[in-house]
């Protein structure tokens, strides 16, 4: 009777080896694409803002 539940054990042990999980890693294949919404305006208002301020000063009689 013991001899049987050790070979049930054993038999159960060396099924449970058998299973081996796998992982893997894939590299995706389309790009990854980043899509950025960024507003760069600030520095083109200063810089129109120094321009404007040295033409009116240049020519008072624009406006």
């Amino acid at each position: 009777m013991k001899t049987a539940y050790i070979g049930l054990i054993l038999a159960g042990a060396c099924l449970l080896t058998a299973c081996k999980h796998q992982i893997e890693v894939v590299a995706p294949k389309d790009p990854i694409r980043i899509e950025l919404a960024i507003r760069i305006d600030q520095e083109v208002r200063v810089k129109l803002e120094k321009d404007v301020e040295s033409l009116i000063a240049n020519n008072p009689d624009l406006f």
